[in-house]
């Protein structure tokens, strides 16, 4: 693993952002429950790009990365890789329909209690899974 300040300030910042969903989920703010665990998604996992080397592309969906190059990753973390893209892979579809949406979807209405359930889950799993590659004093279970 490199020493990558910024890859360990995406993982701080994924991180942290878990407590504000707690609290939209907590509004019923469903489609932006949806929408923010995208970005935690993201952050995390491109924070888990760069502490192997490399340079995330200005993608929304780097989960195929990381499953290309789990080679580099600790195993605890490759073993994960394939669920971490699919979690990457739904959040993208989610993206902008829960943050724009369109003329005939309005965000509000296109999410419900059960799509923030599984945002929120499946922010909660990915950063809990590459939290080993984190520093020591950043390692704290996620909320």
């Amino acid at each position: 693993m490199i020493d990558s300040p910024l890859g360990e300030s995406y993982y701080t910042k994924a991180r942290k952002r878990l407590r504000a969903l707690a609290v939209l989920f907590e509004d019923q703010a469903y489609s932006d429950v949806v929408r923010e665990a995208q970005e935690i998604v993201e952050l995390a996992l491109k924070g888990v790009l760069r502490k192997i080397g490399l340079e995330p592309p200005k993608l929304h969906d780097v989960g195929p990365l990381v499953v290309e190059y789990q080679d580099r990753l600790p195993t605890d973390v490759a073993a994960q890789a394939r669920r971490l893209a699919e979690i990457s892979h739904w959040l993208r579809r989610e993206r902008e329909v829960s943050f724009y949406g369109d003329v005939d979807l309005v965000p509000t209405e296109e999410h419900a209690e059960e799509d923030a359930s599984r945002a929120l889950a499946d922010a909660r799993s990915v950063v809990e899974a590459v939290r080993s590659m984190s520093a020591p004093s950043d390692s704290a279970p996620a909320t």
